[in-house]
């Protein structure tokens, strides 16, 4: 992947690339805290009411609140323009012309899902504008993400949220277990999030990893992975193993996976690949890991030995998304050449499907736990939800404005709109220079539980977080 210059966090004004514009949007009055101190607290919820309802959104208010009526464009104008001008980061120049023929038709006029909530009151961020795994649902209502160096936990029926783990102070656990490699952390950069039962694991901007169970107070382990210059902890895994034991799997851009147990949170082994290792994910019955970053081609491993098993061959560009299907027979995997190629593992010859992208590239992927849909999140503005039991062959769109990341379990979906926090690489706050209404990025998605799917994007005035429900 890409390497920053990031040497801090910062967060990225509402307004921010609009110097002496004054925003039609803006609140007077509301002022951000961007000090380590206001990480501490609950999310600011000392604003004016800034939630959209089913009821609200069906009597024609913009889910992001954007007033279009007092703008002298419409969306349809912005929108376009958005298509016209976006341009989609490529690590290999490459052109989409000679995949035409393989694109499978879809018909995208599908609605599987029924927009059910949005607030503007969660502001997420992410360290690296190519990683966004950074937000995880665990039910209808609980959302875990980002917020500068804290973790946070929102509930959407409370319509508030709650302070999960501070990395911005020094992190020392209570680890007595000798097999460890125990270090203490201090301002860490999460830059990849998992979440499984009540383990979650986080991985950072300079190699962190960091095992804490929901459940009980301060964390379970923490260390350094590697001291590498090019040690960023691009991808974290939670899973069992054939045996049925939890084991902790993470993929850096050092070009190396290690794994770890859950027991004593001991070293069991390190695998070394060609590139840097932007992606991993394991199979359902956990005997198969899928590697992807920086090479064209896609790998399929023993989780056991590291041993390579088959080569996917197919995608354009450099890889940063995955996800198998529960029944480990399919595996999606999204690249930067703004497809999703799909694969059977009983025949690894060729993709059977290539599922396009509208103008970016496939940054996340989440099959629902019943495996009925995929979820696939581009970059910025759009979330397309793909029919699985169908063939793929139909497709529901959430066009929004901003950048993404998804977290899925079938029930719903939740997109997420995040502040963008890198201080160099392309430029990803994008303004139109005739409204100066500025887009956002969309940060993640998440199913959790069957019928819910959740979305969040950001930065800016119009940020926001959505909750969809399966119209069944």
């Amino acid at each position: 992947m890409a390497m920053l210059n990031n040497d801090d966090l910062y967060l990225v004004d509402d307004y921010y690339g609009v110097d002496g514009y004054e925003d039609a949007f803006s609140q007077p009055g509301v002022h951000r805290v961007v000090d380590d101190d206001g990480f501490v607290d609950d999310f600011d919820l000392d604003k004016p009411k800034t939630d959209t309802s089913a009821l609200e959104a069906r009597s024609g208010k913009d889910i992001q609140g954007i007033p279009w009526e007092r703008l002298n464009f419409s969306r349809d104008h912005y929108r376009d323009s958005r298509l016209r001008q976006y341009k989609n980061y490529e690590s290999i120049p490459h052109s989409r012309a000679g995949l035409e023929k393989e694109f499978k038709r879809v018909d995208m006029g599908s609605k599987f899902y029924d927009f059910q909530f949005n607030t503007r009151l969660v502001k997420s961020t992410i360290v690296h504008f190519q990683l966004r795994n950074l937000l995880w649902a665990t039910s209808k209502h609980d959302v875990y993400l980002m917020q500068n160096y804290s973790v946070m936990h929102w509930s959407s029926l409370l319509r508030r949220g709650k302070e999960v783990l501070n990395v911005a102070k020094p992190i020392v656990p209570p680890q007595k277990n000798t097999g460890a490699l125990v270090q203490p952390l201090s301002r860490v950069q999460i830059s990849t999030m998992k979440l499984m039962d009540n383990l979650m694991v986080a991985g950072g901007f300079n190699g962190e990893l960091i095992c804490k169970y929901l459940d009980r107070p301060g964390v379970e382990f923490c260390t350094k992975i590697t001291n590498s210059v090019n040690a960023i902890t691009n991808a974290v895994e939670a899973y069992h193993d054939s045996n049925g034991s939890v084991r902790v799997m993470t993929a850096n851009n050092d070009a190396r996976v290690t794994v770890f147990d859950t027991e004593k949170f001991s070293c069991l082994s390190r695998f070394n690949f060609d590139w840097s290792v932007n992606d991993i994910s394991v199979s359902p019955d956990g005997r198969l890991i899928a590697v992807l970053g920086d090479n064209t081609d896609c790998l399929l491993a023993d989780s056991q030995s590291g041993k390579i098993v088959a080569t996917l061959k197919g995608h354009l560009d450099y890889s940063f998304s995955s996800a198998w299907h529960p029944d480990g027979r399919v595996l999606a995997t999204g690249n930067q050449d703004t497809t999703c190629r799909l694969w059977d593992i009983r025949n690894l010859s060729h993709s059977t499907d290539l599922l396009k992208g509208r103008m970016g590239a496939i940054r996340g992927l989440k099959f629902s736990s019943d495996g009925h849909f995929l979820a696939m999140a581009e970059p910025a503005d759009f979330v397309h939800i793909f029919n699985a039991k169908s063939g793929y062959t139909r497709a529901q769109e959430i066009d929004l404005f901003g950048r993404s990341r998804t977290h899925t379990d079938s029930e719903s979906l939740t997109v997420r709109k995040s502040c963008h926090t890198t201080r160099a690489g392309p430029p990803l706050v994008c303004n139109i220079t005739e409204t100066q209404l500025e887009t956002t990025v969309v940060s993640c998605v998440s199913f959790k539980p069957r019928d819910w799917i959740f979305t969040s994007v950001g930065p800016g005035a119009h940020s926001t977080w959505w909750r969809y429900l399966h119209s069944h």
